[in-house]
C-alpha cells in the first residue's frame, strides 16, 4: 500500500457554482471530502455586531450551538458576539485580538481556534469564517500580529518570525488549554512554528492558508510590491479600492469602498494602511535559513493539517504542494478554485465550509 502523503483523491465537488478539488487523502475511514460534501450541503446563517473591548482571561469555555437542519441549510439557534481582547506579547506588547464564546456553554472537549492573518492584514481578514466557527460552537479568537490593526507596534521594529511566534506562545499559554491554529500566508508560517515548539497537546490541528514553508519567490515580490507602492497612502477610499482591484483582478469588486475602512486608517487627510511600515522596511532574516527551519518544523508536525490552496494562486503552485505532502504525511490538501493568494477573502464560503469540515472532524 503506498504511503499517506503519496495517495491522492480529486474529487470536483459542485455547490452553488464552486468547485473545490480535494487532494491527499486521510485513512479509509476517515474520508474528508464526504466531510466537506456533508459540509457543502450546508449554510450558516451568521450575524455581526460590534464588539465591546474586555481584558483576556485564560481558560475560556466553549459554547454550545444546537443547529436545526432544513433542506439545504443548517440555521443556527443562536449567534454568538464577538468581543474584542487583549493579549501580553513578548516583552509587554499589547495584541488585540476578537473573541467568540468567551465562557458561553460547557462543551469542554473541544479544542479553542487560534487565527493569525497574513502579513499587511488584520483580525477582521477572519470576520465571517470566525463567526461561522464561532456558530457551530467553537470558542474562536482574531488575534491581530505585532504592528498589524490595533495591535501595538513592535519596539525597534522586531518583526522577525521568531519574535511573531514567540507572541503566539503568549496567546497558547492565556488560553491555557488545546487550540486549533489557521493561519493565512505570515500566519501560517508562524503557525507551523507555534505547534512545532509547542507540541501535540497543546495544538491540535493546524489549517495552512495558500502557505508552505517553500513557497514561489516571484508570488511573494509581487506582494511586496503591492505594499511597498503604497506606503504613503491613498487620496481616499476609492484609490485605495483601484489598486485593490488592479491588485486582485480575479476578485469581485465591491461596489461600495467602506468595508477598507476596516483596513486602513485617516491621518491628515489621507488614508493609510493599518499596519506598521517598518514591517516592509526593515531588513529581515536570512530567507534560506528561514525556510529550512519551517521544513524541518514542518516535517516535525505529527498533528493533522490542512493545506488550503487558491488555485489562482502565484505563491503556492502545485509543485509545492506536491513537496510538501511528500515530506508531512499527516496533511491533506483542498484547492479552492476561484480564489488566489488571498483564498479566505476570495472565496469565504467555499474557505470556510473546508475549515469547518476538518475541524469539526473527529482526529
Amino acid at each position: 500500500m503506498r504511503s499517506r502523503s503519496a495517495r491522492y483523491v480529486e474529487a470536483a465537488l459542485a455547490a452553488q457554482g464552486r468547485v473545490l478539488v480535494a487532494v491527499g487523502s486521510a485513512e479509509v475511514d476517515d474520508d474528508p471530502v464526504r466531510d466537506m460534501t456533508e459540509i457543502l450541503n450546508a449554510r450558516a446563517t451568521v450575524s455581526r455586531s460590534r464588539p465591546d473591548r474586555v481584558p483576556a482571561r485564560a481558560g475560556s469555555a466553549i459554547g454550545n450551538v444546537r443547529r436545526v437542519a432544513t433542506e439545504r441549510t443548517f440555521v443556527s439557534t443562536r449567534s454568538s458576539t464577538p468581543q474584542t481582547v487583549e493579549f501580553s506579547g513578548v516583552g509587554g506588547i499589547t495584541l488585540v485580538a476578537d473573541e467568540w464564546n468567551r465562557g458561553s456553554g460547557s462543551a469542554a472537549e473541544r479544542p479553542s481556534i487560534l487565527m493569525l492573518h497574513g502579513g499587511g492584514q488584520n483580525r477582521f481578514s477572519w470576520k465571517n469564517t470566525g463567526q461561522i466557527l464561532a456558530d457551530e460552537g467553537f470558542h474562536v479568537i482574531a488575534l491581530d500580529a505585532r504592528g498589524h490593526g490595533d495591535s501595538d507596534r513592535a519596539p525597534g521594529a522586531d518583526y522577525a518570525i521568531e519574535t511573531l511566534t514567540a507572541d503566539v506562545m503568549h496567546v497558547l499559554d492565556a488560553i491555557g488549554r488545546p487550540v486549533v491554529l489557521i493561519g493565512a500566508s505570515m500566519g501560517g508560517l508562524t503557525g507551523i512554528l507555534a505547534a512545532d515548539r509547542a507540541g501535540p497537546d497543546r495544538v491540535t490541528k493546524l489549517v495552512l492558508v495558500d502557505v508552505v514553508p517553500r513557497f514561489e519567490k516571484s508570488g511573494s515580490a509581487r506582494i511586496r510590491e503591492f505594499m511597498f507602492n503604497h506606503l504613503h497612502g491613498f487620496d481616499s477610499l476609492e484609490q485605495a479600492a483601484d489598486a485593490v482591484a488592479a491588485y486582485l483582478p480575479h476578485r469581485r469588486r465591491p461596489r461600495s469602498p467602506e468595508g477598507l475602512k476596516k483596513n486602513l486608517r485617516l491621518r491628515d487627510g489621507r488614508w493609510y494602511w493599518h499596519w506598521d511600515p517598518a514591517f516592509m522596511t526593515k531588513p529581515g532574516d536570512d530567507p534560506t535559513l528561514r525556510t529550512e527551519k519551517l521544513e524541518q518544523a514542518a516535517i516535525n508536525l505529527k498533528i493533522p493539517i490542512l493545506l488550503i490552496r487558491g488555485k489562482l494562486s502565484d505563491v503556492v503552485s502545485p509543485q509545492g504542494v506536491r513537496d510538501f505532502l511528500a515530506k508531512v504525511p499527516t496533511a491533506e490538501f483542498v484547492e479552492l478554485s476561484d480564489a488566489g493568494h488571498t483564498a479566505a477573502g476570495d472565496d469565504n464560503d467555499a474557505f470556510s465550509e473546508a475549515v469547518a469540515a476538518f475541524v469539526k472532524r473527529s482526529p
